[in-house]
């Protein structure tokens, strides 16, 4: 993840606070639809696959470690979905580099007309420009959070979907050259951040493609993350957010899915909202007491796997498969 504007949207906040009131108190005769199935979800599998991808270390685009995830995760995922597509495109960088990207996108149910879009970024950062450690601020980072983790939970979402079909379309993408943005230290005129998704959101797989909603996950594997109402999410998808945030708090995830508004962030739902006209919500963490918004290792060098807590994985997994499942 990538540019926390700190921006926060009036109206957002307005409604948020009034949908915290109401879901202060539940009556008795609630209690009943409170209730639901918790899905099948392997934390453990989940954090295997964020450790597989950290492995070959910083999945920079052009780098050798970019190369050998991307063929890792295209067999891995052709294990478990329908179809898998590499779309491959070049996109051009701040600095003036050319990138050689891949989007990655698996489906289950190609035919069915009713879908579901889920994504998360797959490469990591080139430069740790956040790093406490001067010298360190021009290495890559491993960025086991921030992509890796919310790769990791898609991969076991989809292992799951195959064992336990849905009964309607999903489709899963992982974006490449989302972190690529400028440095913390530079202000450069452009859209430099996100590139994958801006590239999908303009050419899909599939021609005159539509989803009725998507979910985005980005930092999604570090220990007692918060999740909040994200800007553009609550501006672009308000019903999505609480559906969602809904599902969570019915399967005791409260703690972790915080039903209050907070920063709108760039990031790729914001292309898929804007471009592709698909609404979409992001579940990201933040942080209200941190300087830069997010978790204290973001764009530094400890964004590594000793950092992934498998808890969070499977609160975020279980959440986003209970979604799945109750769509018909």
């Amino acid at each position: 993840m990538k540019k926390n504007l700190l921006i926060l949207i009036c109206a957002v906040v307005v409604m948020t606070s009034c949908n915290s009131e109401k879901n202060k108190t539940t009556s008795k005769s609630d209690t009943a639809k409170l209730q639901i199935e918790t899905p099948d979800f392997s934390a453990d599998s989940a954090f295997s696959f964020v450790k597989s991808q950290t492995d070959f270390g910083p999945r920079v685009p052009n780098s050798e470690a970019h190369k050998k995830c991307a063929r890792f995760l295209k067999e891995s995922m052709e294990k478990y979905c329908d179809q898998v597509i590499m779309q491959s495109f070049n996109a051009k960088t701040y600095d003036g580099n050319k990138l050689n990207c891949w989007n990655i996108i698996a489906s289950f149910a190609p035919e069915k007309e009713k879908r579901i879009l889920l994504a998360a970024h797959w490469d990591s950062r080139h430069i740790a420009d956040h790093d406490p450690i001067e010298e360190n601020r021009s290495k890559p980072i491993s960025g086991a959070n921030d992509g890796a983790s919310g790769v990791g939970v898609l991969m076991e979402v989809a292992r799951q979907l195959n064992l336990k079909n849905p009964t309607i379309g999903v489709d899963i993408i992982f974006f490449d050259a989302e972190d690529y943005g400028t440095p913390n230290s530079e202000n450069i005129p452009g859209d430099w951040w996100c590139l994958g998704s801006q590239y999908w959101a303009k050419n899909p797989h599939k021609q005159n493609y539509k989803a009725d909603y998507g979910i985005l996950l980005d930092m999604v594997g570090a220990s007692n993350a918060t999740f909040y109402h994200e800007g553009i999410s609550s501006h672009f998808a308000p019903a999505i957010v609480s559906k969602i945030w809904g599902v969570s708090y019915r399967l005791g995830f409260g703690k972790y899915f915080i039903n209050e508004g907070a920063n709108t962030i760039t990031d790729d739902h914001y292309y898929i909202n804007t471009l592709a006209k698909i609404p979409m919500i992001d579940i990201i963490h933040q942080e209200r007491n941190s300087e830069t918004g997010f978790y204290p290792y973001w764009h530094t060098t400890q964004d590594n796997i000793d950092n992934i807590d498998s808890n969070t994985l499977e609160v975020v997994g279980k959440t986003v498969l209970s979604v799945i499942y109750e769509e018909k």
